[in-house]
Parts: structure tokens; C-alpha cells; sequence
């Protein structure tokens, strides 16, 4: 049985990649992306945000560069667009329903 944490993470790492699919050039600081989780309902510290940029990046769907200690970068891969999209899945990132 997936335990309810499990399920919250799962639906954050997928807002991400949705987030960053919605960009102008596919990439969002740690700050922006940790105020527009918020909005749908992920109040989160940057800590988990970066920890899920690294998760994400861990498993090829974003790339991420350290700005400095504080400012994480992630940007999109081609596989994390797909993700977002529903045209691939991955194992710790909800699929998106068939809405969009």
C-alpha cells in the first residue's frame, strides 16, 4: 500500500515537470518554482523543492545547475516533457489524468 506521503510526492514531482513544460524556455529557479507550487496546493520549503529537482534530475527528466548554495536551476529534458505530457511515465511521478 503507497502511503499518503508517497502520493503528495508523487503529485508535486508531476506539477514540477508540468510547470516547467509551461515555460517560455523550460526552467525555473528553486524560489519561483517553490511560489507556484503553492498555488496547486504544495506548500513546501525549498529543501523539498530542491530535493525534488535532484530526485527529478536523478531520473533524467530535468537538468539541474547550482546558481550559487541557495539557487537551484531545473530545466526540462525531451523525457521529463514527455512525462508531463503522459506520453511516458515514470515510477515516483503521477501519470496525468486524460484531461490534461
Amino acid at each position: 500500500m503507497t502511503r499518503y506521503s508517497d502520493h503528495i510526492a508523487q503529485d508535486r514531482r508531476l506539477v514540477i515537470l508540468r510547470i516547467l513544460a509551461e515555460d517560455r524556455d523550460y526552467s525555473v529557479n528553486c524560489s519561483v518554482m517553490q511560489m507556484a507550487l503553492k498555488g496547486w496546493g504544495h506548500g513546501e520549503s525549498r529543501d523539498v523543492v530542491r530535493g525534488d529537482f535532484a530526485w527529478l534530475a536523478e531520473q533524467g527528466l530535468v537538468s539541474v545547475e547550482a546558481l550559487c548554495e541557495s539557487v537551484h536551476v531545473a530545466k526540462l529534458t525531451p523525457r521529463g516533457h514527455d512525462v508531463a505530457k503522459g506520453v511516458a511515465s515514470v515510477p515516483g511521478v503521477k501519470r496525468p489524468g486524460p484531461e490534461g
